[in-house]
């Protein structure tokens, strides 16, 4: 949404852009079908986004959306009145903001001659518009309205049968184009698709195709391929030898739904962090509530968690040491923390490093800090060996949580900790407990209190310099302060989203095999957090206690994000572990790669083929196919590195 600002643009028009310009960069069968050609495929057909999908309908004059941007529309507003009116805005995304000047409109020369300025205004979200006389300071009319993309406006103020009461209204002069055509394209596209994938797999499933593959297959590698891969066609087994074929393979206990949980997280974060074809819904929300964007981050986080919780158990039970855990996990948190700030620090765009801006926080150094408490947390309570655990007391219902109560009182210590600092710290000039956005929200009291006592600690411990100098928040509320989404009060609250993934481990550990028991408290895991985050927030996006905000990682925004991810594993599990009708691809070869895709896409961001030179880089569909293509390589990346058995493991 727009920021607030008055531009001056060329010819008398004034403009009020809504687009944020800095968003944080923020099986078998089933498997093989997904092949090099198909994935070439997948990534073609995102080619085919149609381009002119931006342009506009039939009877619109084209020379009208010469000067516009994305997300931007004309509004000519015309004054009939004998007085000068001031045209203000304020979006109504932005809570308990201060109106910003748009301009200023003469009286009428002449009755029936109204005077007439052009503004540019954002379509991100609906705005309200507020007429004002400029000699006596008084309201004349509000009008709210939600402007479409290159639309042309006019908005016309005038008396009512020459009475006192002033009528404003907004006429449509020249359609806006339909900017959402392009998502609706690559849907229907990667829909296809994936339809297309699940017929093949049929298809190749039928033992009439089988018996014909066979027997187009003459060597022994085309046979042997056959058999383990596509299932040994009954009709021909007595045609070889017992001793050709190669022992069954042994069932794997590696849970393919947490690699494609993770998958669909890292592959949706590469999208968004790409630019998600400049559309505001795949950007972060700009300080409460919640778009697409805001939900992957901790989704990584929490299957993270789990992850740990299985690979600890597996490790204690083949005989590690927990003094030899502990040393891997501390050297692999260091790493990952390097990384981040060393390799893929957003600064690096502007130059080569230097300490004087280098941010210090960020999402790799957020997960190493997750990882390093929650490894560690484990190390402290698990166990190598649950077979031996009773299941007939009274308690063992609650047995994958009063087993570990150290770490859940550690866990609730350090929340308790996070609840005190955020509550209770004193901000220089700045009301206690504040969660505000500053700027021209809150009427504008608090302009430089951004993030409260989360942006106070950063700049006390890290400098206003090492943290991330241009938040979401700045695109509606107008914010000047910088603030670390990622900083250090907000990291206790991750340690709990990864901590909430550990217990979901812990889980599948002691209920493994029992389907029933994983899913029946996989959900009221889902239930119980769904409950907590609508008492903190009230339901609302604003006015509860603790509202969902991403920026400071808030405790509603875990529980809530932690309601979803209980949800959508039991989705994911269900239907890859459990029935099998997915086999998780193309998301499971991204999650096997994880560290690799997500450093790879930061670091080869500007490079062909992940961005080119765009023929017109106002339109979404040019956008979004090329941040589709980019992300599909990386699935196909992913994809052929599966193949070749090359995992990067820190």
């Amino acid at each position: 949404m727009a920021k607030g600002k008055l531009k001056k643009k060329p010819e008398g028009t004034s403009s009020v852009s809504g687009v944020a310009q800095a968003n944080q960069k923020e099986m078998t069968l089933q498997e093989e079908c997904f092949s090099p050609l198909a994935a070439l495929a997948l990534v073609v057909a995102v080619c085919v986004v149609p381009l002119t999908a931006d342009i506009s309908p039939p009877g619109l004059s084209h020379h009208k959306h010469k000067a516009l941007k994305m997300d931007e529309a004309i509004l000519t507003v015309n004054n009939e009145l004998d007085a000068e009116v001031v045209v203000s805005w304020v979006s109504e995304r932005c809570y308990q903001c201060l109106y910003q000047q748009l301009g200023v409109l003469p009286a009428a020369p002449n009755p029936g001659q109204p005077s007439s300025a052009n503004y540019i205004v954002s379509t991100q979200h609906e705005i309200r518009l507020q007429l004002s006389s400029a000699t006596v300071n008084k309201e004349l009319c509000t009008v709210p309205f939600h402007f479409g993309e290159h639309g042309n406006y006019s908005l016309w103020v005038k008396n009512l049968n020459n009475a006192s009461v002033v009528n404003c209204s907004v006429v449509t002069d020249a359609e806006p184009v339909y900017s959402y055509i392009p998502i609706l394209v690559a849907f229907l596209i990667f829909a296809g698709l994936a339809l297309a994938s699940a017929i093949g797999t049929k298809i190749l499933g039928l033992d009439v195709v089988k018996g014909i593959l066979f027997r187009i297959g003459s060597s022994m590698e085309t046979e042997r391929l056959i058999n383990s891969e596509l299932g040994s066609p009954g009709r021909t087994v007595s045609l070889v030898a017992d001793n050709i074929l190669p022992p069954a393979p042994s069932p794997s206990k590696r849970l393919r739904s947490l690699d494609t949980f993770r998958g669909l997280s890292l592959v949706i974060m590469v999208f968004v962090n790409y630019g998600g074809g400049r559309y505001w819904f795949f950007r972060h929300e700009s300080w409460n509530g919640l778009t697409v964007a805001d939900l992957v981050f901790p989704w990584f986080v929490f299957i993270m968690g789990t992850s740990v919780a299985l690979s600890i158990n597996s490790m204690l039970r083949v005989g590690a040491t927990r003094l030899s855990l502990l040393r891997k996990v501390a050297w692999r948190s260091a790493q990952l923390f390097a990384i981040g700030v060393f390799i893929i620090n957003p600064n690096y765009c502007q130059g080569p490093l230097s300490w004087d801006n280098l941010r210090i926080p960020g999402v790799l150094q957020r997960l190493a800090w997750s990882y390093l408490a929650v490894a560690c947390l484990d190390l402290l309570v698990a166990r190598g060996h649950l077979d031996i655990l009773t299941t007939e007391a009274w308690w063992s219902p609650g047995l994958d949580v009063l087993l570990y109560w150290p770490a859940w009182l550690c866990v609730l210590l350090l929340e308790v900790v996070w609840l005190c600092l955020t509550f209770l710290l004193p901000v220089p000039d700045c009301p206690t407990g504040y969660l505000g956005p500053g700027g021209i929200g809150d009427m504008g009291q608090y302009t430089n209190c951004t993030g409260g006592a989360a942006a106070l600690i950063d700049r006390w411990l890290l400098g206003e310099s090492h943290v991330y100098q241009t938040p979401s928040s700045r695109v509606i509320y107008s914010t000047g302060m910088p603030h670390d989404p990622e900083g250090v009060l907000g990291s206790i609250n991750s340690i709990l989203m990864a901590f909430l993934g550990l217990q979901a481990g812990k889980i599948i550990l002691h209920y493994r095999d029992l389907h029933t028991s994983i899913i029946s408290r996989f959900l009221i895991w889902g239930l119980l957090l769904g409950v907590i985050s609508a008492i903190l927030t009230k339901c609302s996006t604003d006015q509860g206690f603790i509202p969902v905000n991403k920026n400071l990682w808030s405790l509603s925004y875990v529980t809530t994000l932690a309601c979803f991810a209980f949800v959508l594993l039991v989705l994911v599990y269900y239907t890859v572990d459990v029935k099998r009708w997915w086999s998780g691809a193309p998301f499971y070869y991204p999650g096997m790669n994880s560290i690799l895709v997500y450093v790879g896409h930061e670091v080869f961001e500007e490079y062909f083929p992940f961005r080119w030179s765009m023929a017109n880089s106002q339109s979404h569909a040019e956008h979004l196919t090329q941040n589709l293509v980019a992300t599909s390589c990386w699935v196909f990346i992913s994809y052929m590195l599966y193949r070749k058995k090359i995992f990067w493991k820190i």
